[in-house]
This record gives C-alpha cells, structure tokens and sequence, in this order.
C-alpha cells in the first residue's frame, strides 16, 4: 500500500498527459484514519466514472448499531445517505470534461434497501463510491485531480464514517424507526392483517414525479372500526388502520385518495426514511401489484382458469405470446404471482383491464357464455382467498358489482379512510346482483420450471449486464421492458436483478443438488437465490469473485420473477412435462 505522497508524485507525473495514464493510479493509499483503494480507472472523461473504495478500520459506531442483520442494513443505508450529504457539502463546483469530477454513492431515494455501497462490521467500515477523474479534452487535469482526491475526500469521510461527527440522536432514530416497520410487519400475520398504516401518516406526494411528502398535506386518521394497535421496541404503542386478509375494496369519489392509499401500500413492502410520511405504512412483503401490460411476452403460463379455449388458439393450459393483449397479460401476471408464493395481490381499475376484471349481467345478456373465453376476475377473487389463502386489495370506483364479494369496504372521502362496509352491503342486498358465475372449474394452474441455460447474459462474447433507470433491464442482446413492474424502485435494485439472472444461468453451486434435479419450480429457484443472498451478501451477485459491485440494491423475489417471466429467450414448461425440460437440459 503506498501513502498520500506516492498518489501526489503519480498525478504530478501524468497531469496533461493522455486520460489513460490515470492507469497508474490504480492500487492503494494510506490516509491515516482510513485507506483509499482505486479499483477500476473509466477509460476516458465520457465514460462511466472509476470506482474507487474507502476503508476505515477502526469503527466508531456503537456495536449495539449494527449487533443484528436488520439494524445493519438501517446503519449502512444511513452512512450512504451521510456519505452522498458530504459530496454536497463539500465537493465544490466540478472541473473538466465530460463526468469529470462527478463523486457519487448509491445512497437511494425514500425508500431504505439492503445495498452494496456500504460494509460495516466489528472489523472495519467500507464504502464504494464513483468519481470522475478530471480531464480536459482526454488530458489529464492532475492539479484538480489531487484537489478532489486530497481535499474534499477526507472532509466527506470525516463527515459520514466517524460516529463523533454525526448527529447521533438521528442516527438512531433512523436505525431505529428501520427496526421498528420491520417489527410491525412480521406481526401482520398473526394480526390476520395484511397491510397497517399508522395515525398521522402523510400519504400524498410532493407531485407525480417526486416521491417526497406532500407539505400541508391531510394525516391520515383510521376509521374505529379498523383501528389495531402494534406494540414497538422504540415508538411504544402504535395505532392506525389495519387492512384485514380477505377481499378489500378500496372505493370513493375521483380525486379523494384512493389510488393514492393504493400506492403507499404497493411501496409498504419496503420501510422509509424518517420523515417521509409512510414510515409506518406496512404491508406485508409478498404483496404484488397487479395491471394489465399490452404488448408483453408470455411463455406456457397456465391461464386456463382465467381465460378458456379462445377461437383459433384452444388450450390455455401452457400458454406463450409475444404480444399479450390488456386482459390475458393481466391474468399472467396473476399466475406469475402465484408461482413467486405472493399471498396478496393489489389491484387499481385505473390500469386495470376492464373485461379482465367485469362483466355485468346485460353484457351476459348479449354474449352469452359460449361466446365469452374470459372468466372475469370478480367470480375468482373470493375463491382465491378462500381456498388459495390470496387476499386482494382493490381500487374500483366504477363499479358496486364486487361489493358482494369484498369482506372489507374503504371509502376514501378528502383523503380520510372511512369504513363502509355495512352500508355497502345493505345496498347489494337491496340492489341484488343478477350475474351469472362464470366459474367452470375450481381455480387451478400448472407451476412451471425455467430453464436457466435459455438466459443469454451474452452479447456475442461480452458479458452484458445493466440497466437504464428501473424500467429497462440489459441481459445480453435483449432489452427486457420492466416498466410496468410498479414496485421496482430504484435503478440499483434493476441491475441487481440482471446480476442475479446471471447467477441462475450460470452458477449451478447455487441450487443444491442441481445435476439429480435440473427441473425446479420458478418458487424453488427464487427461494435458494433468497437464501444465498441472505447468507453472503449481495457481492455474491457480482459476475467475478473478483470484483466489489458498488451500485446494487436487493430486489425482492417478486421483481427477480417478473424479469425471468419478461425475458423473450426464456424457455419454461410446466412442471407436469418434465420430459421436454430433459430433453433441452440434453
């Protein structure tokens, strides 16, 4: 390892020299309280920028901290959170060409995710972290470089990873308020709840295209009828609405929150900062949100107990297009669910497909059964709950014909939640339902096994991996559309899920015993990826033991699906015809 005056000889010798002399500078340097490392040098000014590490060996913060795998997580999203505030504070204005002199951490939005730019245990503290090396044109600007390097480096070190230089009470309240959502969620369960939202908590945001709070916006007060409370290791006793299991529905006028009540519950799989409002909005975390999705691809999904021999196609029982309409794309992303062992699915009729999810008795009327090959969604949802154990939360503000089926009715009046329940059903009593169930068979589908060699991580002979905010995942020659996954929330969690693709096509130490049983369930596959991940970390996910992946954040298992199930190379058979998955492992 060299020290601060061997970097400063490197950068005097190569400053206005061609950009790739900062080769020179890759290895390691002694600050004195913490040690850089210079991993990988971008190959010009316009390139993605080089990865560096800092590492500090003697940490500071109190061990109790991070004493549990939860309360690390909280800690080291903090740290990056610390760490992005000191590029703010201290950075100054940039010099150069190109990304020159851009510092960067992975440090997140609102929401709080297990990632890799952060390391903490009892031994040491590590950070990963992007800079742009300065350039003019592509020659070296190694004056400015040292200024970044030598100056402004250790002020943002100082500022984030020493525990005496940070506002300790916040530090612990964000540890905290962390450990208490998750507290709260592994309660759900046995509260016979499948979603809480807290007294007080600010639903509404800044605007559609900013996740912060809305200011002067209405808190959010529980009806007493749905009223619950949590008791918590740091809040005390905590009270709010809990969303029961069952069939809710979510009704009112246009404009009065319901699909805004509906977001927040999609994002409460996942905990929030302090001061973001929904810290304790919780929903428990195998929820998914469900919508229609025209134009995707769809490999032998079982569908028949949702759509049932359409002319010219017969048989559903393993359907595949390559442009699914509104309806059938939706009834796949239900099945697709299911097979990921989601247990609650979330609705809005707003990007719902309509004939998916009703079909009223004139409609019934006129085209009669023989001529309809839909199964509508309202004669599954109840028999979804009660005999698959899936609860659903939906948004319908157009139409009373699912208030028979719902065991919960919310109406949302000025953003207030208020239970109506009782009245609704005094009204589907008053008003009967004279549609038919179009139910033929019990609700049924055949799980599928993917084949993970039909990932094709490669562009020729480059491995190609990325992705482009989170609504584009690159895998070799394919661009995979995740734009309509709603729960994806962070561009690090996209290409953390590209990684993983990887690692199931390529790494068979992944799955026990995987050469004596080569056809496992999708369910299967994702639940060791789980346990792998929870074991070693995200680095596992990185294509070369070798390297330290600074920009990736956990996916759950439910977006890891829903890219294998978007893939267009993808090759799957249900797990009832195992001979043809042999005959394509041959």
């Amino acid at each position: 390892m060299g020290d601060k005056k061997k970097l400063i000889s490197i950068l005097n010798r190569i400053d206005g020299r061609g950009y790739k002399a900062y080769l020179d500078l890759k290895g390691s340097y002694d600050f004195g309280f913490f040690s850089l490392f210079i991993d990988h040098v971008q190959r010009d000014p316009f390139a993605s920028p080089s990865l560096l590490r800092v590492e500090v060996p003697e940490v500071s913060f109190p061990s109790n901290l991070y004493k549990s795998s939860v309360r690390t997580i909280a800690l080291e999203d903090y740290i990056a959170r610390a760490f992005r505030d000191g590029i703010k504070k201290f950075a100054g204005e940039r010099k150069g060409s190109g990304k020159s002199g851009i510092l960067g951490v992975d440090s997140g939005g609102q929401e709080i995710l297990q990632r890799s730019c952060v390391n903490i245990n009892s031994q040491s503290l590590e950070i990963r972290f992007q800079l742009g090396l300065p350039a003019i044109g592509r020659r070296i600007l190694g004056k400015e470089a040292q200024r970044i390097i030598l100056k402004f480096l250790p002020k943002i070190v100082a500022s984030s990873c020493l525990y005496e230089n940070l506002e300790s009470n916040e530090v612990i309240r964000h540890v905290q308020s962390f450990e208490d959502a998750d507290t709260i969620r592994s309660q759900l369960m046995n509260h016979n709840l499948v979603a809480f939202i807290k007294d007080g908590s600010i639903l509404p945001r800044e605007s559609g295209i900013s996740d912060k709070p809305l200011i002067n916006a209405v808190p959010f007060k529980s009806p007493s009828s749905l009223k619950v409370s949590f008791e918590t290791s740091h809040q005390g006793t905590v009270t709010g609405m809990g969303i029961p299991e069952g069939v809710s529905l979510i009704v009112g006028g246009g404009y009065h929150g319901k699909s805004t009540l509906l977001r927040a519950l999609e994002l409460g799989v996942y905990n929030h900062i302090p001061g973001d409002g929904r810290e304790v909005v919780i929903t428990r975390e195998d929820g998914v949100k469900i919508r229609a999705e025209d134009g995707r691809s769809i490999e032998k999904v079982d569908l028949s107990s949702f759509i049932h021999h359409p002319p010219g196609i017969g048989d559903t029982s393993d359907f595949s297009t390559d442009n699914a309409s509104g309806s059938t794309s939706q009834a796949a992303n239900i099945i697709e669910a299911l097979e990921s062992d989601s247990k609650l699915l979330m609705f809005d009729e707003d990007t719902s497909a309509t004939n998916f999810m009703i079909r009223d008795e004139r409609m019934q009327r006129l085209v009669s059964k023989d001529k309809e090959p839909i199964t509508p969604f309202i004669d599954r949802v109840h028999e979804l709950y009660q005999d698959e154990g899936v609860s659903t939360i939906l948004v319908m503000g157009g139409s009373g014909d699912y208030f028979q089926a719902a065991n919960t009715i919310i109406m949302m009046d000025h953003y207030q939640p208020y239970d109506v329940t009782s009245e609704a059903k005094k009204i589907a009593k008053e008003l009967p339902m004279n549609r038919m169930t179009e139910t033929i068979e019990k609700f049924h589908y055949n799980p599928r096994c993917p084949h993970p060699k039909s990932i094709k991580p490669y562009k020729g002979k480059r491995l190609k991996l990325d992705s482009r905010g989170t609504s584009s995942m690159f895998i070799g020659s394919e661009i995979v559309d995740l734009s309509h996954v709603e729960q994806l929330v962070d561009s690090s969690q996209t290409r953390a899920i590209s990684y993983a693709l990887y690692l199931i096509s390529h790494n068979r130490d992944l799955i026990p015993n995987h050469s004596e049983n080569p056809n496992l369930t999708i369910q299967e596959v994702l639940n060791h990826l789980e346990t792998i991940l929870n074991q070693k970390g995200l680095d596992y996910l990185a294509p070369s033991r070798r390297s330290r992946p600074h920009n990736l954040a956990r996916p759950r298992k439910y977006e890891i699906a829903a890219a294998i199930n978007r893939l267009r190379t993808i090759v799957m058979e249900t797990c009832a015809n195992q001979k043809k998955l042999n005959d394509y492992n041959k």
